[in-house]
């Protein structure tokens, strides 16, 4: 048994290994010894290191993405924190509706997010044009105008993980600082602010790590602000005449660093996080209704308008208006832009773009193929980390969640390092430039994903049953399919629709590693806003996220009716 249990832990992991830590190590050597995987390697030490210290574009990128990072995550934070604590202590009619618009906001591609506030706030843009505030993109085009927009996008990983952390009630400490003297602040400096430390600084992180590298918000920029990063940077490093890897291979390598520093914060705070004081008097928090619901429903609602109705609301107006600046009129709306979508045109005949219908044909089959592989490789893994004693589950527990934390730009480049390799061409490994190594990428991309959503499925699980099974002489695979997967299957589904929708929405893998002359839905709307053709762009977003959600639900749909009649079958046949 154990043997069996070995080959399983150790194959999955070598896939790890292959799609997630192979592309990362090799950006780590390319930074050192450059030139190392295009046949000419030379090792000058560590000096090209150094350069970023020198080079004002190395520098300005690395200065731009700490700035924002950590200012989004400490707004991002601060925002989260006070939303979390109203969340947690009372009920009002708007709360569902925070819940709901922040996972909202969670799942949707920061690219797209980005491109509607661009929208919103340029000079050009619906707010100048049509209310004449001019003061908004003097605001938004600035570094503290980006981090705002940034924590508006990024809060609802600090608030779900600040939330999680009121699951449990403890108030009789605050009860006894009360009746020593203290006030209401002082109570929640003194008792629950500590004791929901780690919860902070775990959202903070997590924020942090997720801003840094963001490759959406500075592709959405580029077309009307200069600000660099480097997850941008990297992606100009490839795709500048000439070719820049010793510069991509710098920026990735201190984007690992940065991410790596942020990782051990995270670590930090879930170790120093304490559970001790959950003891027998802890009881589920119980929220209350407030005297002033009116005012909570109100402060929510209008938040929600601002960081969740701008984006979406500014893409979904324009997506219908035959000019931007032409006002509300009548003869400013048109559908014209979603006839060009569905009929495969491209906005105004320019041929630059590319035909919405095949890039979203491709999307979709490309991501159906991550999901149910990303699927596959996360059960596997679940149970190896849960149910097995292999040797492999610590190397297995480190790739699963050094995968957190790769951004896809460095996924991209490691990919484009390892598979543009010429003696992979007479074994017929040669991805580089194919439709297949989108799909391994993919994979790579939802494979976090489907291992922690399986995973808080299998740790409800007990051993006992597998125990059983193995003295009756079922093997590993016997185990899985007859007994973990029927109990798990709902949660496998999830865990295949998530990394389904975070397939389609990638572009930074998209754009790193897209064959030629090749549509993919995300590089799709990119070009078109590129070109300023926005209508285009903005219908192609509608009409995608309508698509992909409606494939989500009907999935999900189909799967519980399924399941219910399995379940049916299953209690008739029990019966008779």
């Amino acid at each position: 048994m154990k043997s069996s249990e070995a080959r399983w832990g150790g194959g999955v992991t070598a896939l790890l290994f292959l799609f997630i830590f192979l592309p990362l190590l090799a950006v780590l050597l390319n930074a050192v010894i450059p030139g190392l995987f295009f046949g000419k390697a030379e090792f000058g030490g560590f000096r090209l290191l150094g350069e970023i210290f020198h080079r004002p574009l190395w520098r300005q990128s690395l200065l731009n993405s700490v700035t924002l990072a950590a200012g989004a995550a400490t707004l991002g934070t601060v925002i989260g924190g006070a939303l979390a604590a109203i969340r947690a202590r009372w009920d009002f009619a708007a709360a569902r509706l925070l819940d709901l618009s922040a996972w909202l906001l969670l799942i949707a591609p920061s690219f797209m997010l980005a491109q509607g506030w661009v929208l919103f706030a340029s000079a050009d843009g619906l707010v100048a044009r049509w209310l004449g505030w001019s003061w908004v993109p003097a605001f938004v085009f600035q570094p503290a105008g980006l981090v705002f927009v940034m924590a508006l996008c990024k809060f609802p990983l600090a608030y779900l993980a600040i939330l999680a952390a009121t699951e449990w009630s403890v108030r009789q400490y605050g009860h006894a600082a009360r009746l020593n003297g203290a006030g209401a602040f002082a109570t929640w400096r003194t008792i629950e602010l500590p004791l929901s430390r780690p919860s902070y600084l775990a959202g903070w992180t997590l924020v942090f790590m997720d801003t840094v590298g963001d490759f959406g918000l500075p592709a959405a920029l580029a077309t009307v602000y200069k600000f660099p990063t480097l997850t941008y940077s990297v992606y100009s490093a490839i795709y500048q005449s000439p070719v820049r890897f010793d510069m991509a291979g710098v920026l990735a390598f201190y984007l690992v660093v940065v991410l790596a520093l942020a990782m051990g914060v995270l670590l930090y705070a879930m170790r120093r996080s304490r559970s001790d004081f959950l003891n027998a008097r802890a009881v589920k928090a119980v929220r209350t209704k407030p005297a002033f619901a009116w005012l909570c429903n109100a402060a929510v609602f209008a938040f929600l308008l601002v960081s969740l109705g701008i984006p979406l609301g500014t893409s979904a107006v324009v997506s219908v208006l035959r000019k931007t600046g032409g006002g509300f009129a009548a003869g400013n709306f048109t559908l014209d832009h979603y006839r060009d979508l569905l009929t495969g045109r491209t906005a105004d005949g320019d041929h630059h773009l590319l035909s919405f219908v095949e890039g979203m044909s491709h999307s979709l089959v490309i991501s159906a193929f991550a999901a149910a592989f990303s699927m596959a490789i996360g059960f596997v893994t679940a149970y190896v980390l849960c149910f097995t004693e292999s040797r492999f589950r610590q190397a297995l527990q480190l790739f699963s969640i050094v995968s957190l934390a790769v951004p896809g730009v460095v996924l991209g480049i490691g990919y484009i390092f390892i598979w543009n390799q010429k003696w992979l061409e007479p074994i017929g490994l040669h991805l580089y430039g194919t439709p297949a190594l989108l799909v391994v990428a993919g994979i790579a991309g939802a494979i976090p994903y489907a291992v922690r959503v399986q995973l808080g499925a299998f740790g409800n699980l007990s051993p006992t049953m597998l125990k059983a099974a193995a003295i009756q002489g079922a093997g590993v695979l016997g185990r899985m399919l007859h007994i973990i997967l029927p109990l798990v299957r709902q949660s496998l589904l999830l865990a295949a629709l998530a990394a389904f929708g975070t397939s389609v929405f990638d572009l930074a893998l998209a754009s790193m590693l897209k064959p030629a002359n090749y549509a993919l839905m995300p590089l799709v709307i990119d070009r078109a806003f590129e070109f300023s053709r926005y209508g285009y762009a903005t219908a192609a977003t509608v009409v995608s996220c309508a698509v992909v959600l409606l494939l989500i639900v009907a999935l999900q749909a189909a799967g519980r009716f399924a399941f219910q009649r399995m379940d049916r079958r299953d209690t008739g046949g029990e019966a008779r």
